[in-house]
């Protein structure tokens, strides 16, 4: 090749230089020309003057660099540059084959099954274990919708990019305002709740003279209704989210019905009267609670978080399955640096709500939180420790997000979602063709929140593949926008779909774990252990050799064993009628140690203690009682564990009681919204005494009112 290069150079007569265009960012590109002879262009080295017809900027590298092979080297290239030449080579090498290795996890990810089929089926064989009969999505009904499903809006859509797309579809420009095109990417906001529409809480305060007759919708009188209650909103600053409060829709109705015309409240009876008042309603709803504490046992939550201006405080309550009680509100930004204060702090909220009564104490999951949960639990031999399984669960996620092959997957995703919702018209033909759908999908936490957009962008996946093939995106976007060219190519990659619903796969038990152990819908004391053995055993299936899953497994078992073993877990899952039923001849040393943990530690009468232990065996080989019965056997499904041992646990009354208090129990010390209410105001040491007592009611009042509607 060198030999026709130099023929040809010699006889391509005049030169004509071209510019070199400012998008070449190679270094190479500083030491040749670019020439246009004999009706070709051509690379010519300034230092020797020699013509490249073909190999692009990469094999005149090589000639700089005097590496043989593809080109002739250069014999008056200075040393520096070849050096940098040398040293350009090698990191696009390297780049390589770290693409190359990183294309090889993912490969074993998405495509496991390169192991022969009668090793696939003993995989199969062995995670089949009726731990894992029940998927923890029906419990708590998550209306999880399965890979292979798509929703009708996606069905139709590839009709519409069906016949191999003979036929583009037809140009529509966005008849939508170009709003959000400054929305941020992967920013979570949490959902309003859902209440009434506004509207219909507007009727409420249609006059009572004109009750009984046809409300005219475009009349004068809701108009004004609507002004009346808007201006308020607006001129004092009340969060507009404040009409979605379950207290709205009742506050209307009772002023349309008072029959008369009710006068203004003053902003002292607010602070006054009122306050007191609705501070005694909420005492003795809460009164109502205490009482099933001696019955069900309770968990003491210590909730700990940082507000806006870096302090830290702890939101101290109380959980019962009747509903939670929120105690205090703690400054605890000089407690959490010392276990010896922490001890203290929680050892007074155990004394403040009975020893009798706490079964267990919820805490944080670092090293000082261990430590003065360790001391606690010598303190008081009745109760446990337990770190928070929802910050547990979450730093799983967290670290399955930090995996080489799955984070290139995040990545790529985050690449797809910053595209379209930071650009205008990518934006709207998102919403086009989604009909309306989001990409993005709020979720409490970061790790949460990535997941569970990828589910979401992948059952999504047609409508975004019609969306990059559409002639808008052709024409007005793939020529203009920079990234538009590496979208489009994500969005059309099998190997992307394939790799995120593989990730999707891995990580699905996990996130309907972290649903369960945040929802208030039961107790889920009892089903923490199964879903972390779910969790495994989807892991073990999807990628097949042990050298792939032992990576997720280790970043389990670390987070979970992290500082101690948890008895009340293991107890949860024995007691649970639903989980136990399939492993009642097998049960693990593991499993029954931990029950016998909870029984010395949380029954300290030694004669009962006795007597537990022989309704376990009656409980175990079903021998008596109801448990035999056929209603019995149905209930396990659809009953609480709780409610079920309350049904047909007769012939076991003591072990009833011990396992109704286990699993009456939460697992998570997550705090629920804490919008709008002053926490930090109450630490203000600049108050006098009687107004932060006030602000002390007022945040009982407010947060209270909040735990008793989750």
């Amino acid at each position: 090749m060198a030999s026709s290069e130099a023929e040809a150079e010699a006889a391509a007569g005049p030169e004509v230089v071209l510019p070199i265009s400012a998008q070449k960012h190679d270094p190479a590109w500083k030491h040749c020309m670019m020439v246009r002879s004999a009706g070709r262009v051509r690379l010519k080295c300034i230092y020797c003057q020699k013509h490249f017809l073909g190999g692009g900027i990469h094999r005149f590298k090589e000639h700089l660099a005097r590496r043989p092979g593809n080109a002739c080297c250069c014999l008056n290239v200075p040393r520096e540059v070849q050096e940098t030449m040398l040293n350009s080579l090698n990191a696009v090498a390297a780049k390589k084959k770290r693409k190359q290795s990183l294309a090889d996890d993912i490969r074993r990810i998405t495509h496991p099954a390169a192991t022969s089929a009668p090793q696939v089926d003993a995989v199969v064989a062995e995670m089949e274990s009726p731990i894992h009969m029940i998927p923890l999505n029906e419990v708590l009904d998550l209306g999880s919708m399965p890979l292979e499903e798509r929703p009708p809006e996606t069905r139709e859509m590839k009709g519409v990019t069906s016949n191999k797309r003979k036929k583009k579809m037809a140009v529509r420009h966005a008849s939508t305002p170009l709003a959000h095109q400054n929305q941020q990417p992967l920013l979570s906001t949490r959902p309003a709740p859902q209440t009434q529409p506004f509207n219909q809480a507007v009727m409420a305060l249609e006059p009572a003279t004109t009750q009984g007759r046809h409300f005219d919708p475009t009349s004068s009188n809701k108009d004004q209704v609507y002004m009346a209650i808007g201006k308020f909103l607006y001129d004092a600053g009340v969060p507009l989210e404040a009409v979605n409060s379950v207290y709205f829709q009742p506050m209307l109705e009772a002023v349309a019905s008072a029959g008369w015309r009710p006068e203004a409240f003053s902003y002292h009876d607010f602070r006054g009267c009122i306050l007191k008042k609705s501070l005694e309603e909420v005492t003795a709803q809460l009164e109502f609670y205490k009482g099933s504490w001696t019955r069900t046992g309770c968990t003491l939550l210590a909730d700990e978080w940082t507000t806006d201006k870096g302090r830290t405080l702890i939101n101290l309550s109380v959980y019962c399955p009747e509903g939670t009680m929120f105690l205090k509100s703690v400054n605890a930004t000089d407690i959490v640096v010392s276990p010896d204060a922490l001890y203290e702090l929680l050892k007074n909220a155990v004394e403040e709500v009975g020893e009798k009564n706490v079964i267990q104490v919820i805490t944080n999951n670092s090293e000082i939180h261990a430590v003065a949960g360790r001391r606690l639990g010598e303190t008081f031999p009745t109760l446990f420790w337990s770190p928070c399984t929802f910050q547990c669960i979450d730093e799983m996620l967290e670290g399955f997000s930090k995996v080489r092959a799955i984070n290139e997957i995040i990545c790529n995703a985050k690449a797809i979602t910053g595209f379209i919702y930071n650009n205008a018209l990518a934006f709207n033909l998102m919403k086009r063709h989604l009909h309306g759908k989001d990409l993005l999908v709020p979720a409490e936490t970061r790790a949460a929140m990535n997941f569970v957009t990828l589910k979401n962008m992948y059952n999504l996946k047609e409508a975004l593949q019609s969306m990059v093939s559409s002639d808008e995106w052709m024409h007005h976007l793939l020529p203009k926008k920079p990234g538009v060219i590496e979208v489009s190519n994500l969005v059309g990659s099998l190997q992307f779909w394939s790799s995120c619903a593989a990730v999707v796969r891995i990580t699905e038990p996990l996130m309907h774990l972290l649903k369960l152990v945040s929802s208030n819908k039961r107790p889920s004391m009892g089903y923490v252990y199964a879903g972390l053995y779910q969790a495994k055993a989807a892991i073990k299936k999807e990628l097949v050799r042990k050298s792939d899953y032992m990576t997720y497994w280790d970043i389990i078992d670390w987070r979970w064993d992290k500082h101690v073993p948890r008895p009340l877990h293991l107890a949860g899952f024995f007691l649970n009628p639903l989980f136990f039923d399939g492993v009642r001849g097998d049960v693990s040393n593991e499993i029954f140690s931990g029950m016998l943990d909870c029984i010395e530690r949380l029954v300290s009468d030694v004669k009962i203690q006795d007597k537990i232990q022989k309704e376990l065996n009656i409980y175990r080989s079903e021998a008596a009682g109801d448990f035999r019965r056929q209603m019995a056997i149905r209930a396990r499904r659809t009953l609480p564990p709780a409610e079920w041992w309350y049904t047909y646990g007769g012939a076991c009354p003591n072990l009833t009681r011990l396992a109704v208090r286990i699993l009456s129990q939460t697992c998570s010390a997550k705090g629920y919204d804490r919008r709008h209410i002053s926490f930090e105001e109450i630490h203000d040491q600049r108050m006098n005494l009687f107004e932060r007592q006030r602000m002390h009611h007022l945040t009982f009042v407010q947060y209270n009112l909040r735990l008793q509607h989750r």
